[in-house]
């Protein structure tokens, strides 16, 4: 028997994900005016530690958890090894999105992965798997809405014309 209830897990991802739908979360939008609480970032500054929350926020909506599932749906599909994965992986980028400065999210991932390792079922690792990449999605949108796009137009490709 699991020791993770997985519906009240699922229903935490989901208002998780509704609750920053329309709303910045405060970790998030503190990143973006450089406040990090681990204080990474290289020399003083808090851009490199923004891009990668942004990077690992893409990643693990679109390639970890997207992946997951795809291979979770598929008919060889192993619950150990799909279980092995995300606690070493998923597990990992957990622990980056605390260094990031987003203890939040990173525990709430963390939760997904003891969910996940704890399920006995690849149906209700696809439901959970399926509640975590939707509230991943909406945190990568968060972090996308902080990010200084406009600090690109100071690189400007060569190989083409100023716009």
């Amino acid at each position: 028997m699991s020791t993770v209830d997985i519906d009240a897990l699922i229903n935490e991802l989901d208002a998780e994900r509704e609750a920053i739908w329309f709303t910045v979360p405060e970790e998030v939008a503190a990143l973006g005016r450089g406040e990090v609480p681990r204080g990474t970032g290289a020399r003083g500054q808090y851009l490199s530690t923004l891009m990668f929350a942004e990077g690992e926020a893409r990643t693990l909506a679109d390639e970890m958890l997207w992946g997951l599932l795809q291979v979770a749906e598929s008919d060889t599909a192993d619950l150990g090894t799909l279980q092995a994965v995300i606690a070493e992986i998923i597990g990992y980028k957990a622990d980056f999105f605390d260094f990031v400065g987003l203890p939040h999210a990173a525990a709430l991932i963390h939760r997904y992965v003891a969910g996940a390792c704890a399920v006995e079922s690849l149906a209700d690792l696809r439901r959970l798997t399926a509640a975590a990449i939707s509230y991943a999605n909406r945190l990568h949108m968060c972090v996308d809405a902080v990010y200084p796009w406009a600090l690109g137009n100071a690189f400007p490709r060569k190989d083409r014309a100023a716009v």
